[in-house]
């Protein structure tokens, strides 16, 4: 079974696709009636499935006419995107940021899902049984020249 956070980025994503110009406007206090879940939910997985490490750009307009603004960004070429991804990454990063960078290039079909597979199972953290501080900066790194390695394999 689908958990909640499932079910309303699909829905997103469903309207997303149906849109002509890749950015739609949604109002947060309907979604969430519409899904029967709290406001903070919404905001939940706007966070975590719609950030720009993984192709999208939300903006919030708050107030009575408030509104959600989701764009998906669309890079031109696979290059455009692993550069941006490249400076998205910096001197350390997160496992849950590395991981949607890339889910994002794969959704991009900039990896193929074994190349995605490998790539999550080196940056994974009981992989890199480190402190946090180095941990992080380590799994950049790592990250950084398996992107790199895409750049010059393509």
């Amino acid at each position: 079974m689908r958990n909640i956070s499932d079910i309303i980025e699909k829905y997103i994503k469903e309207v997303l696709d149906s849109s002509d110009i890749d950015i739609i406007k949604l109002k947060r206090s309907e979604l969430a009636e519409k899904f029967q879940c709290v406001p903070s939910q919404i905001n939940y997985v706007l966070k975590t499935r719609f950030s720009i490490e993984r192709g999208y750009v939300v903006e919030s307009k708050r107030g009575g006419g408030g509104y959600i603004q989701v764009v998906k960004v669309r890079p031109v070429t696979d290059a455009d995107l692993i550069d941006e991804m490249m400076r998205i990454i910096g001197y350390k990063i997160t496992e849950n940021m590395a991981d949607s960078i890339i889910v994002h290039l794969l959704e991009e079909e900039v990896i193929s899902d074994r190349e995605a597979r490998l790539m999550l199972s080196a940056i994974d953290q009981g992989v890199n049984d480190l402190d946090i501080p180095i941990r992080d900066e380590m799994r950049a790194n790592l990250l950084k020249a398996m992107l790199l390695s895409l750049t010059y394999s393509r």
